[in-house]
């Protein structure tokens, strides 16, 4: 079911596709073959460090690097492979401990540290806003990332650091007022997920 929407989608002219999940992800591939080609696919779930060479292999642009360990395995493989991984800091602003990345505190410390790892190249930056029934509770949140990825971008002089991956199905028109350049809205596109315990 979820091959045919996605092929639907891509018969629209969608050009870029996001997976949550890598073990979803790759048999989903296979079966679209070719009907990928020049299509940008991103990986925009939590990656654990043993998935990094899948990752590598499959995806052109990486939404969720937050930590040092996961950036030196991307880096192996990637340099392996002798591609250029792109990349996007996902940026921690939930108090939740289910949620992951880097403190926006630490955020341009953490960048500065992934410019001398080989074969990453750090794109942007990544948020997702703590869940609430009030879609105006993540401006706050989005408004704040927005201010941190335009001092990186300021102090970096890095022309190639124009990414603000931020807001989803339910709040990606708020991110979008706050700056964001790439919303994530597959569930508004394809309908709720029900993950269940996988």
């Amino acid at each position: 079911y979820l091959y045919q929407c996605v092929l639907e989608a891509l018969k629209c002219g969608i050009k870029h596709i996001g997976e949550n999940k890598i073990k979803e992800a790759l048999p989903k591939f296979e079966q679209l073959g070719s009907s990928l080609n020049g299509i940008t696919k991103h990986f925009i779930g939590h990656l654990q460090s043993n998935k990094a060479k899948k990752a590598v292999e499959n995806f052109d642009l990486i939404h969720s690097l937050d930590s040092i360990k996961l950036a030196g395995n991307i880096s192996r493989y990637a340099t392996n492979r002798g591609k250029l991984q792109n990349c996007l800091i996902e940026v921690k602003v939930s108090q939740e401990i289910t949620k992951t990345g880097v403190d926006p505190n630490d955020a341009e410390d953490f960048y500065k540290q992934c410019l001398s790892i080989p074969n990453i190249l750090i794109k942007g930056l990544m948020v997702i806003a703590p869940y609430s029934d009030n879609l105006e509770d993540s401006r706050p949140y989005f408004k704040r990332v927005y201010n941190l990825f335009e001092n990186i971008k300021k102090s970096s002089g890095n022309s190639e650091f124009n990414i603000l991956s931020m807001g989803m199905s339910d709040d990606y028109k708020i991110a979008v007022e706050e700056g964001a350049t790439m919303v994530r809205i597959g569930s508004a596109i394809f309908g709720k997920r029900n993950y269940g315990n996988k």
